[in-house]
């Protein structure tokens, strides 16, 4: 074999297994010491995890970013037209068809818009998880108390994007700990 088809190796200097938990490690302060702006690394250990699906490089951040960010904040836009629909009678507890029938719309819309981004469509992973951070974010009242309460969903899109944008930072932190270098 020629030395221009060999293949090279990469070789860590510090195993993942190690980096992983130095990572966990750094990343855990972040949601115990800042009080009502407590990081849900949840979501960042989510978006951490796509930065390995899709690749591990910091080219990846131009795909979950603005995958993750267009369908969280279209999520919050979407929450936060819940109240206009409160005429709706309810099913079993007060608000729900309002609930169900807006977030009907709101994602079955959002999915749809997918197919005129090429980005969206190869970060649909992050895509979809923008809008499940978003929901789980708003539903569990994970996100700081900003606004007020009609501000809530929006506040809550707006912290799911910042928990975005740090998980991609724990994806680099965690690779850069590895020290990667090509081996022959």
């Amino acid at each position: 074999m020629s030395e221009t088809t060999k293949a090279k190796k990469i070789k860590e200097t510090i195993p993942l297994w190690l980096a992983v938990g130095i990572t966990v490690f750094v990343s855990v302060p972040f949601s115990l010491w800042f009080g009502k702006y407590n990081f849900a690394l949840w979501c960042s250990f989510i978006v951490w995890a796509e930065y390995f699906a899709l690749g591990a490089k910091p080219s990846v951040a131009k795909t979950i970013i603005p995958s993750f960010a267009y369908a969280a904040a279209f999520t919050g836009v979407t929450l936060f037209l819940i109240p206009f629909f409160s005429f709706l009678p309810s099913l079993v507890v007060p608000g729900d068809l309002s609930v169900m029938l807006v977030l009907f719309a709101g994602v079955a819309l959002m999915v749809w818009t997918m197919k005129f981004a090429k980005v969206f469509q190869e970060g649909s992973l992050p895509f979809f998880n923008g809008i499940s951070m978003v929901l789980a974010i708003y539903f569990t009242g994970s996100f700081p108390a900003l606004g007020g309460a009609a501000a809530a969903p929006l506040v809550a899109a707006g912290w799911a994007i910042c928990m975005a944008i740090f998980g991609v930072l724990l994806g680099i932190f965690n690779v850069w700990l590895t020290f990667p270098k090509e081996v022959d």
